[in-house]
């Protein structure tokens, strides 16, 4: 009874710190003259990313490499596929050119550096020197362009209704730091209960730690992004529930997998397993995100139904892999004759989508020109 009860007071907590961060984020947006899109790659995002950075950061210290290493590579596919998935499956989610243009291109660019990374069998020091100081570039280079951009914007407001007063506008700013901070520490509070009293429960009902491990814990530090962006989807703020699950996997690859590299000795050792399956996976769902949001600009609520179908094969196969060791092999050939056609069917299906609206426009534009 009282597992339940945590069970359900993580939930309510979780739901609670979304809330306050999204509102906080947006008010700090306003206050300080940067986009809610940037406010979701940055602030939200790294925050969001706490949990992942805590687990991987413990277990390369505790000698436990492959639990970094898949504590990153497993969250980044389950951000895209299932928590973009179900925030599309509440409301088709419009994508910005700022995204478009550089963000996710840069998501799969990493993605590949990684895998390329990995293929000696570790993630070294010196690959995470690079992977941190990316993400520092990154991360400057954000709200630089985003203050340039909005400073127009403030300048043409001022211009119409003039200035506010300078106290008051630092009172904003405070309470909005106040806010997003609060949902924060709720967000990372309720996974924790929410994760332990699962596993507790998962444990009572005779479920394997491997299962548990797999499953459980591994969606679970990826509960404050769920949280966020779906509450910020319902909330209409789709720039933030979008950047920030761009910007919490562009913050696992260069924060959690560059730190912990750093934090190490020898690095982050790379499994056969990881550079086989996951490695791939993961570079095929970043891909999988380009022609979704290059074309229409919009992830479609068919489009988030095709993610959670594709996390669910995903997940389906390491628990049954993990489980019947003697279906391995086959499970990986059925796995990737999967993965492949799923991702080249998605490419194609939103190239068509994107060719027909822009011959619908081109057909209106005639129209009404002649």
């Amino acid at each position: 009874m009282v597992t339940i009860f945590t069970l359900v007071m993580g939930l309510v907590v979780l739901t609670i710190g979304a809330e306050l961060l999204v509102r906080g984020a947006s008010k700090l947006a306003l206050a300080v003259g940067l986009s809610p899109l940037v406010v979701g790659l940055t602030v939200v995002a790294i925050g969001t990313s706490a949990p992942e950075l805590v687990v991987s950061l413990q277990s390369t210290l505790r000698g436990q490499p492959d639990v970094a290493m898949g504590n990153v590579l497993g969250s980044n596919i389950f951000n895209v596929l299932f928590i973009l998935g179900v925030s599309a499956l509440i409301i088709p989610l419009r994508v910005s050119q700022q995204l478009i243009r550089f963000d996710v291109p840069l998501m799969v660019g990493l993605s590949v550096l990684v895998m390329v990374f990995s293929l000696d069998g570790r993630i070294g020091r010196v690959d995470g020197a690079l992977l941190v100081a990316g993400l520092i570039g990154y991360e400057a280079w954000a709200v630089i362009k985003s203050r340039k951009e909005q400073a127009g914007i403030t300048a043409q407001y001022e211009a119409e209704y003039g200035t506010e007063p300078a106290g008051n506008s630092s009172g904003r700013l405070l309470v909005s730091v106040l806010v997003l901070i609060a949902g924060l520490v709720l967000l990372v509070l309720g996974a924790r209960w929410f994760v332990d009293a699962a596993v507790l429960l998962a444990r009572q009902f005779g479920v394997s730690e491997l299962v548990i491990g797999l499953t459980i814990v591994a969606a679970g530090t990826s509960l404050p992004e769920v949280a966020t962006s779906i509450v910020a989807a319902m909330r209409g703020e789709r720039d933030i529930a979008v950047g920030n699950v761009v910007g919490s996997n562009l913050f696992n690859i260069m924060g959690v997998l560059g730190i912990s590299s750093l934090v190490s000795t020898q690095g982050v050792a790379v499994s056969n397993t990881a550079i086989e399956l996951d490695l791939p996976v993961m570079v095929a769902v970043a891909v999988a995100c380009l022609p979704i949001f290059f074309t229409g600009h919009l992830i479609a609520r068919w489009e988030g139904g095709l993610f959670l179908a594709y996390y669910v094969a995903y997940t389906a196969y390491l628990v049954t892999a993990a489980t019947v060791p003697a279906v391995n092999r086959t499970l990986s050939i059925v796995m990737i004759g999967f993965v492949i056609p799923l991702t080249v069917i998605t490419l194609a299906v939103a190239v068509v989508r994107y060719r027909r609206a822009s011959s619908e426009t081109d057909a209106d534009a005639e129209t009404h020109g002649g």
